[in-house]
């Protein structure tokens, strides 16, 4: 038997770099690949000398841990992952007696952030004292804290975690002390030009996979990507390439560093129990793939190009949380009814034959941006076309707007949805991004949309416009699994759209939720919100995301549970109260109410300065309205208002 020679063709093509401390000492890994028609290479920029700093850091991080927990300094810990519960029993095992410190860990007040962090607590057994078994942030642990705990004065041992970064303050501004403890502590490697030029190759694309073996080589990867990382944003190196986890503990800890996880090992010791599972999904993960390897190599046009001309104006350094000279504002549907340029053009079409053209809809865009003098400008399209692909009926009628002719009643309707697969139905979508980057000034930054999954759906299920979307609601609280397959149907299919955008020329894309106010806060949460997330992961992490929904103030810190950049906030709540809500680490985009725009020039005036004062000058602060223009607005109405938003806001 020549064995040089593959036994199958399951992995051909596929080339995976395991970042591991240690190589396949045994070669089993290896051998089961390469018998498969793949390859593996492994990474190990760590020395032994390396190794054993690391090892002294982690006693030295476990001994102090353990010590101020046995001696009674610590009245509260929160772990935010399962890999931390672990690490820390395991470690602290090794300093002091290990059914010491389990026993005084079951005495204290414990708080899992996570499901998986509240199962390894069990299996210690210490039962937590409270337990948030669903995907949590740090907002939900602070509610449930407020709910069930008062840590004013109290010590509380806390897990560092990227994804828990603002729970120190929130229970520092409580009146609690935080002693929080590294997980996996790591130093420089000795060897740096090999961290180098792997994140130099990473970042040329010439890695296609990543695996990760141990939750230790998950932080020593996250340690050196915020050391050596090359050009992008350091947690999200990994945006191109495949990203394989050994175990779900594994997956979660990259989850917790924002790193996507495209496969995760669902049986036996390694990836090799797992290859014909893992061939099995390659296909549509190198699909979604495909689309954001485009984006990083086509033109630069990306949300990441400090050459581009737009790159330093005021609407993209906002974005970014950046300081600027002037608020910048752009408004929602700038381009429409209540321009005479426009109203010109629909003369002579109808509203989907303009989507459809590239030429006009650039042409109704830019017109509208050079009027009014905005910092921004969003691609001429409609939330809809996306699901004439996907099997829906859509017919823009007359005085009635649009109708879907073949609605989701029921659940056996699902099968008659189709995941978009690729854009080649939407290309004329792509086609007006292009036109209309190719055709705005250099400087004006071009935003990209899509409908957020609850409100297509709902327009799925109800066939258009409702007024209690009954029959919505009635199928997600009665058929939830067909709910969440249609979800995941439209959360594939826009991550796919909005990369197709990404990709054609968009330096920043929004999310409209429009309906999601009809929705109280524990349903968004349950099922709508996972789905949000998972499109907004499944973005170029350099690529701001503005988040949008309306009608519903509370879902604020819901939206901002995310990896969006911007949260985009309506007019029926105070700006400065929102942005409390959001968190000041995310940018905010609003709030003036659109009907302000009918009124006189001194009241458009005094509203915008009540907003303006409201965002006390703060870096983040995009200004826009709380909805989109209204049809019957005073074009210079709304000219006046970029003015004075330009003229009170200089700084």
């Amino acid at each position: 038997m020549d064995t040089s020679k593959p036994t199958t063709e399951l992995l051909a093509g596929i080339r995976l770099t395991a970042f591991a401390e240690n190589e396949d000492q045994d070669g089993l890994l290896k051998n089961e690949i390469e018998r498969h028609g793949g390859s593996i290479s492994f990474l190990a920029p760590y020395s032994e000398l390396d190794r054993r700093q690391i090892s002294q850091l982690e006693r030295n991080s476990a001994s102090q841990f353990a010590n101020s927990l046995l001696t009674g300094e610590i009245d509260f810990v929160v772990f935010v992952t399962g890999a931390g519960v672990r690490y820390m029993v395991e470690q602290a095992g090794k300093q002091v007696d290990r059914q010491r410190f389990v026993d005084t860990l079951s005495d204290v007040t414990t708080i899992a952030g996570s499901a998986a962090a509240a199962s390894r607590l069990i299996q210690y057994g210490i039962k937590p004292t409270i337990s948030l078994d669903r995907p949590a942030s740090w907002r939900d642990v602070l509610v449930a804290i407020d709910q069930r705990l008062r840590v004013s004065n109290f010590n509380v041992g806390l897990e560092e975690s990227d994804s828990f970064h603002g729970l120190v303050a929130g229970i520092e501004a409580r009146g609690g002390r935080v002693f929080g403890f590294p997980i996996f502590p790591q130093v420089p490697p000795s060897n740096e030009s090999a961290a180098v030029d792997f994140f130099e190759q990473l970042s040329g694309s010439e890695i296609q996979s990543i695996y990760f073996a141990s939750a230790a080589d998950v932080s020593r990867y996250h340690f050196l990507a915020k050391r050596f990382g090359r050009g992008v944003a350091t947690n999200h190196n990994l945006d191109q390439q495949l990203v394989v986890a050994q175990n779900t503990e594994i997956a979660e800890l990259l989850k917790d560093k924002q790193i996507s996880v495209d496969f995760t090992c669902s049986s036996g010791p390694c990836l090799v129990s797992n290859i014909e599972e893992l061939a099995s999904h390659m296909k549509e993960i190198k699909n979604q793939k495909q689309v954001i390897n485009e984006t990083f190599s086509g033109p630069a046009t990306s949300g990441h190009n400090p050459h581009a001309a737009w790159y330093e104006n005021p609407f993209m350094k906002a974005c970014r949380g950046e300081p600027t000279d002037v608020t910048p504002i752009w408004m929602m549907r700038q381009a429409g009814r209540y321009m005479k340029e426009y109203r010109e053009v629909r003369d002579k079409v109808g509203f989907l034959e303009l989507c459809a053209n590239p030429q006009l809809c650039s042409e109704v865009m830019c017109t509208a941006v050079r009027k009014l003098g905005v910092d921004a400008a969003i691609i001429f399209s409609d939330l809809l076309p996306i699901l004439v692909p996907m099997g829906m009926d859509l017919e823009f009628a007359k005085g009635d707007g649009p109708v879907i002719h073949n609605p989701i009643r029921v659940a056996q309707d699902i099968h008659r949805v189709k995941r978009l697969e690729n854009n080649d139905e939407l290309m004329f979508v792509m086609e007006t991004v292009t036109q209309t980057r190719r055709d705005l000034p250099e400087d004006i930054p071009l935003i990209g949309f899509a409908g957020s999954p609850f409100t297509l759906a709902s327009y799925m299920v109800e066939g258009g416009s409702s007024r209690n979307y009954s029959n919505t609601k009635k199928l997600m609280f009665n058929e939830p699994s067909a709910w969440a397959d249609l979800m995941q149907h439209l959360s594939h299919s826009i991550a796919l759209y909005l990369n197709g955008q990404i990709a054609a020329g968009a330096q920043v894309v929004q999310l409209f939720d429009s309906w999601a106010g009809c929705l109280a806060f524990e349903d968004y949460k349950n099922f709508v919100h996972p789905y949000v997330k998972q499109i907004i992961d499944a973005l170029p992490a350099h690529v701001p995301v503005i988040n949008f929904a309306t009608g519903n103030p509370s879902l604020l810190p819901l939206l901002a549970d995310s990896r969006a950049a911007v949260v985009g906030v309506d007019w029926r709540m105070r700006l400065d109260d929102a942005w409390a809500m959001v968190g000041h680490d995310r940018g905010v985009q609003g709030n003036l109410d659109p009907t302000v725009l009918l009124s006189s020039i001194p009241e458009i005036r005094r509203q915008a300065k009540l907003v303006l004062d409201q965002a006390s000058g703060r870096a983040g602060h995009i200004f826009n309205l709380g909805h989109g223009i209204l049809p019957e607005t005073p074009v210079e109405n709304a000219i006046a208002l970029v003015e004075i938003v330009h003229e009170l806001s200089q700084r």
